[in-house]
């Protein structure tokens, strides 16, 4: 019995050893596949995927790998003909076909371009795009993800709960609306889109009309950034990128939405990929009659991006957008009447044409031109209430008016047209530790202001600049340049920008990694047009104005804990705002009311920006932030007229206290979404009757859910101001009160 036990093991295991010698004589030997992959500048690229599959065969077998720290792979592989995909967070995806032979050893080193739309890169606050733990300067990313989540559609919605921003909304829907950020003055920001900015010569953006549609990412630069980018750039940059088509059967997306104040909205995207042609555009329209008398908002947005790739090293680019609205504008209803004809609309178009391309493996170039225009029409064609008093200079003239005391409705027609056009180069030399770049930029503005002679107004500008990186060791880097700044009004002024970033620890686990990072900067405001070219004999213009200035730094610290799952961001920051212009009246022997524009103010803002996100779960994500903003007027020339410009006095509209905190839980098919944000008390005037006023705080919750109920159609629905609070984010506009939305979207999401 044992016997025959054994002879039946020992044949078992002849059979096996020899089915698996004829086996390894049939299968031939395996390729191997190795590189590096690296960035334009030659640093290794860790992390990277690597995956190939055999070219006609979906359902064959993926084989996958991650690169090393200084970006090598090895791939190994049955012989046959491969698609090899190299992929990484914050670079663009590569694609190559290759044919690999039995026992072939091959070698394929790649430089991957960076992504300028990936949530981990940071275009904005460099002259060249780079990866977010690198870079010196505050920054805050908004990715199409968070948008989509939030279903935020106004931009400044999606803006209201970001780290150092406050809003100044006058009135609920159509209003001026501007933003303040790290204490700065409205126009102290400049607003880009795919490259293009798009504010007033000297003038804060109009926010009203901008909305999400075709945008794929927001970047908010804190910190003074004239040194890039010029004039304006004073307190910071935002900038909008737009989506771009990633898929050869393409992706659309359809929405259609209706709620409270007979708002209703319609939208579609259509995004894809021919060979090496890319697309992406978008239409909007919305429209609302508004919580109360002569409240209406139409809004309408047409966008697009559109590129060609000669080659991996050599693209063009054309990205145009469009907003048009139309609002109704009831005036500060809180102390007066509403105004029942007033009205406002406004036109903003830019469009950015870019070529990038390579002319070795270090010189990289860029070719850009931008234009931008804004049409603004203000008017009120009738009286809807008047002043009783005489003294007050407003009779009725229209039988239907209602009195008041003192109070006008002034019959007005204003119409501010401006253009902005301009064309720039910049060249950059790229070493593994170290970057150079060089540029230089034309600029042609344009203007025509109905109240303001000549018709035409018209100021041109060019700047050159340079900037340099360098990395004497992986865990620091050091970046520093400047710009000459040739204005056709105030001449010519020299603004520098430097800063560090410094990897303390790299780590896992519970204890992350630890970055520290250091910035400063100046910043310059060229004048607006009617202050330098004012014509009016009682309010002329200076043409001697200088450019409203800052300095500024900011110091901070990232760091990660809990495997990366939590998050926290802390900086502090100062900036000093000298030469800010104010409107002075004519001094003794001759006061009267009237005078003209003067340099003369001096202000400061100081404060502390502190974020968290956490990610306990897949499912679960929890992000918060809080900003003390203490600003101060340290001279004003014009404190009587308005007491809100007191020396000692915080600066108007901003607040000391101010937050968010948002909820989002995604777990299989529904998306759920709580955002609170609140804002202290804020220093405020009425500008009718001027008094120093506080503006008090609120708190405001907002929901925002979405249910995948089959495949590509989802319900989504979401409340803005669910408490209904009772609120102003300037004295006399109330806000929205209670808002909801149910909509019905479509979306083939599109595939290679």
């Amino acid at each position: 019995m044992k016997t025959s036990l054994l002879r039946t093991a020992f044949l078992l295991i002849a059979v096996s050893v020899l089915s698996f010698s004829l086996q390894a004589q049939t299968n031939p030997p395996d390729a191997h596949l190795s590189g590096r992959l690296t960035d334009l500048s030659g640093y290794g690229i860790g992390n990277a995927k690597v995956t190939a599959q055999l070219e006609n065969d979906a359902n064959a077998r993926i084989w996958s790998v991650i690169s090393s720290a200084d970006g090598s792979y090895l791939l190994v592989v049955p012989p046959g003909r491969y698609r090899i995909h190299f992929q990484h967070a914050s670079f663009v995806a590569r694609e190559v076909v290759l044919d690999l032979a039995a026992s072939e050893t091959r070698t394929l080193d790649l430089r991957l371009e960076i992504e300028r739309l990936s949530q981990h890169v940071v275009v904005t606050a460099n002259t060249q795009p780079l990866e977010i733990d690198r870079t010196p300067a505050p920054v805050d990313l908004i990715g199409r993800q968070e948008i989509d989540q939030r279903q935020a559609v106004s931009l400044p919605d999606l803006l209201a709960t970001q780290t150092g921003i406050s809003i100044s909304r006058t009135g609920a829907n159509g209003g001026t609306t501007s933003i303040f950020l790290n204490g700065g003055n409205s126009s102290f920001t400049k607003v880009l889109v795919d490259g293009s900015p798009i504010n007033p010569p000297g003038a804060a953006v109009d926010f009203s009309s901008l909305t999400t549609d075709n945008v794929d990412k927001v970047e908010i630069v804190r910190g003074a950034e004239s040194a890039i980018y010029g004039s304006d750039a004073v307190s910071g940059v935002v900038q909008l990128f737009s989506h771009r088509g990633e898929t050869r059967v393409p992706s659309l997306s359809l929405w259609a939405e209706g709620g409270s104040f007979s708002s209703a909205r319609g939208a579609a995207q259509l995004s894809g990929l021919i060979n090496r042609f890319d697309y992406s555009g978008a239409a909007s329209y919305f429209q609302t009659d508004g919580q109360g008398r002569n409240d209406t908002f139409l809004d309408r947005t047409l966008a697009g991006n559109f590129g060609y790739s000669i080659s991996n090293s050599n693209q063009i680019r054309l990205s145009i957008r469009n907003n048009t609205s139309d609002a109704g504008i009831p005036g500060q209803i809180t102390f007066t009447p509403p105004s029942l004809y007033q009205r406002y609309n406004q036109d903003l178009f830019s469009a950015n044409a870019r070529w990038n391309f390579s002319t070795g493996p270090h010189w990289h170039h860029q070719i850009m031109g931008t234009e931008s225009y804004l049409r603004q029409h203000s008017f009120n064609p009738q009286q809807s209430y008047f002043a009783t008093d005489p003294l007050a200079g407003c009779p009725q003239t229209n039988p239907a008016a209602v009195p008041t005391a003192e109070f006008c409705d002034f019959i007005y027609d204003d119409q501010l047209k401006y253009n902005r056009a301009g064309s720039s180069v910049q060249s950059t030399y790229l070493l593994r530790n170290f970057a150079a770049t060089a540029g230089y930029q034309y600029e042609v503005e344009n203007g025509s202001i109905s109240y303001i002679l000549p018709a035409h107004l018209r100021r041109n500008n060019q700047a050159g600049y340079l900037d340099f990186r360098f990395s004497p060791l992986s865990r620091l880097s050091f970046d520093f340049g400047a710009r000459a700044e040739a204005n056709q009004n105030f001449g010519t002024r020299v603004v520098p920008r430097a800063g560090g970033s410094l990897s303390l620890r790299y780590g896992h686990g519970f204890w992350g990694d630890t970055r520290y990072r250091v910035f400063y900067g100046q910043g310059i405001k060229e004048p607006r047009f009617d202050q330098t070219f004012g014509s009016d004999p009682c309010f002329p213009g200076n043409p001697n104005l200088k450019p409203e200035a800052s300095k500024g730094w900011s110091t901070g610290f990232d760091q990660k804990l809990a495997s990366d799952r939590l998050k926290l961001t802390a900086d502090y920051f100062y900036n000093r705002f000298y030469d800010v212009i104010s409107f002075a009246y004519n001094p003794a022997p001759n006061p009267s009311f009237c005078g003209t524009y003067f340099n003369t103010d001096l202000a400061f803002a100081r404060g502390v920006n502190f974020t968290a996100e956490m990610r306990p779960s897949r499912w679960l994500r929890l992000l918060g932030n809080y900003t003390y903003d203490d600003t101060r007027v340290l001279r004003s020339e014009n404190p009587f007229f308005d007491p809100a410009l007191l020396t000692g006095s915080r600066l108007i509209r901003r607040p000391v206290h101010s937050g968010s905190t948002a909820l989002n839980i995604s777990y299989a098919r529904l998306n759920w979404n709580l955002i609170v944000y609140f804002n202290g008390v804020r220093t405020d005037s009425n500008f009718l009757n001027p008094v120093q006023t506080n503006n008090p705080g609120y708190v405001r919750f907002d929901v925002a859910t979405s249910y995948n109920f089959t495949r590509g159609f989802s319900f989504y629905g979401r409340v803005t101001n669910l408490l209904d609070k009772q609120y102003q984010d300037a004295i006399g506009y109330p806000a929205l009160g209670r808002d909801f939305r149910l909509g019905l979207n479509y979306r083939f999401t599109g595939r290679n």
